[in-house]
């Protein structure tokens, strides 16, 4: 990696990744697309459906740890409000 960021992809989200789309499922991505600006395509960790894809500038699809997708798993609901929650406070600063 080279250390600079991807304008179109702040997260450097890549193939083999674990991500949190813009539904909050846990997402691993199998797929960039960088043709029409990088949209991240993938599998939900969830539950299997696919393809998952969100636009990686736009979306603001984050890294998620492995270790993280079994809590999600246990109580999606919670997780979705506890993310939204936290959204909507840091876009009121």
């Amino acid at each position: 990696m080279s250390g600079t960021t991807d304008p179109g992809n702040p997260n450097g989200i890549q193939v083999g990744d674990i991500y949190e789309d813009c539904s909050f499922h846990p997402v691993l991505c199998t797929a960039v697309d960088e043709v029409a600006g990088v949209v991240l395509s993938g599998i939900s960790l969830i539950d299997g459906t696919f393809p998952r894809s969100c636009d990686a500038l736009h979306c603001g699809p984050v890294r998620i740890r492995v270790e993280e997708v079994m809590a999600i798993k246990r109580d999606l609901d919670g997780y979705t409000r506890r993310r939204k929650e936290e959204l909507r406070r840091s876009d009121n600063t």
